[in-house]
């Protein structure tokens, strides 16, 4: 399993996530109709991407990203089922999670507000915005929240154990 991805003040605590998906190919009211089971995460042909989907544990949170033409965090996802084989892939090397629609952001929230956004300038996606699974530190998921029109910011529900904890 790969190193655990570090929030940027290096202090343990919970690590959330970003999946983009093209809306024309799986779109957030797709990723609403799979209900609560979730669907898998899959088609990831990328090995960086795939060893965070190694890195995420049941019950993590994450944005749900439109991307071409969109651009923008449309949504929060939860981890239903930890990384398994992809179905869609033939060869056994490549693996997914299953995600499920929590909730909506009130305001979609863009890249470009987010490039611009003070806090936000090292987020992932700003500096590696074709990677379609990243993780997201714990404070630039609650500005991207708050930007987003969350008056309380959705946190994952249960503590993870001290082993999972991300050092």
């Amino acid at each position: 399993m790969p190193a655990d991805p570090k929030s940027k003040d290096d202090k343990p605590g919970p690590i959330y996530w970003l999946f983009k998906s093209e809306p024309n190919a799986w779109s957030w009211e797709d990723q609403v109709k799979a209900g609560d089971s979730g669907d898998e995460w899959d088609g990831v042909r990328n090995y960086q991407a795939r060893n965070f989907m190694q890195a995420m544990k049941k019950g993590d949170l994450g944005f749900f990203y439109h991307s071409v033409n969109e651009k923008q965090v449309v949504g929060i996802v939860k981890i239903v089922n930890e990384v398994h084989p992809d179905t869609t892939d033939s060869t056994g090397k490549w693996f997914c999670v299953d995600v499920a629609a929590q909730k909506p952001l009130p305001r979609p929230v863009t890249l470009d507000q987010i490039k611009v956004e003070p806090g936000l300038e090292e987020m992932m996606l700003v500096k590696n915005s074709r990677l379609s699974v990243q993780p997201v530190t714990a404070a630039e998921w609650e500005q991207v929240c708050k930007m987003g029109g969350f008056k309380k910011v959705p946190k994952r529900k249960g503590a993870r154990s001290a082993k999972d904890k991300r050092t």
